[in-house]
């Protein structure tokens, strides 16, 4: 099982803006398109749910609350328990599903993705666990550099945010400066 894509899939989540069912299904991959077209509006209040939850383990982890973070992560696993299954249609395509077969959407995809993230919790600790620190963003990552210094979710909010500190620091230069 590829751990990692399980907890990518928590981050889509917390990140996903849920208002409606457009919403919701814009958050399924390629490869969960079947799950896109499974999804339905009673779906919407468990990953709802879920994403508060989800969005507090990470202001948890980031704020040095480990207990905290794990006790809500072990909530969420008793929520959405994870009982694996082989599935497949031959030899060749043998792989793992993280629920029972006829699982809703929500128990599958939030199963898969709380399993994800606190597998990621155990191997890295949750100070790998990030909130984009530009003011206007407030997406969440997980910290994969080598030295544990991002402080960003993407290339683009870094550059937005330093160049509004860089606009910020020549207009109070050239609010010094005498006219």
């Amino acid at each position: 099982m590829n751990f990692d894509a399980y907890a990518r899939t928590a981050i889509d989540l917390v990140n996903a803006g849920l208002d409606d069912l457009a919403g919701l299904r814009a958050l399924f991959s390629s490869e969960q398109a079947y799950m896109r077209d499974q999804v339905t509006e009673k779906d919407l209040a468990p990953f709802r749910r879920a994403q508060r939850r989800l969005r507090e383990v990470f202001e948890f982890g980031t704020s040095g609350q480990d207990a905290e973070a794990v006790r809500e992560l072990n909530g969420l696993l008793e929520a959405y328990p994870v009982q694996p299954r082989i599935s497949g249609h031959d030899a060749s395509d043998w792989h793992m599903h993280v629920t029972s077969r006829g699982s809703s959407v929500s128990a599958e995809y939030l199963a898969g993705a709380v399993w994800g993230l606190s597998v990621w919790l155990c191997e890295y600790g949750s100070a790998r666990f990030g909130i984009c620190a530009d003011e206007r963003c407030g997406n969440v990552y997980l910290d994969t550099s080598s030295n544990n210094c991002r402080r960003f979710c993407s290339e683009r909010c870094a550059t937005r945010s330093h160049v509004a500190a860089h606009r910020a620091r020549k207009r109070a230069a050239a609010d010094l400066t005498p006219a």
